[in-house]
């Protein structure tokens, strides 16, 4: 536990990435498909971590809305229907914080199962 504080909450435009800052100076950009691969749901993280899913096929998702929490969190709804996460404030620094070693874990558990990033049937964009 941080104790971190937001102090700005900004969607991108294109809805593709979530800038947040901290009282403590700390900000990161975490991008959509980021956060939705991460997402601290039960669906996603299970109830142990053996239960814990690899969700793939996240590239192009899209931020819809965020939706206050009470005053600890936001639950982000996803443009894939996913909106079962509740991304305290806590949640959000960890990510950011973590955002190199959970994005190259990901990438490699995803080459493991030969999977992709690119949802079933989309072409790459380079």
């Amino acid at each position: 536990m941080t104790d971190a504080w937001p102090t700005e909450i900004k969607v991108h435009k294109d809805h593709s990435a979530l800038t947040i800052a901290f009282e403590d100076g700390a900000s990161f950009t975490l991008t959509a498909e980021y956060l939705r691969v991460e997402s601290p749901s039960a669906e996603v993280q299970g109830h142990s971590p053996s239960d814990r899913q690899l969700v793939a096929g996240k590239r192009e998702v899209r931020i819809r809305e965020v939706i206050p929490v009470g005053n600890y969190a936001v639950r982000l709804v996803f443009d894939d229907g996913h909106s079962t996460g509740i991304y305290t404030w806590d949640t959000f620094h960890q990510l950011g914080t973590e955002n190199e070693e959970r994005w190259t874990r990901y990438q490699q558990e995803l080459a493991s199962r030969n999977l992709s990033r690119d949802a079933a049937g989309t072409v790459r964009r380079h």
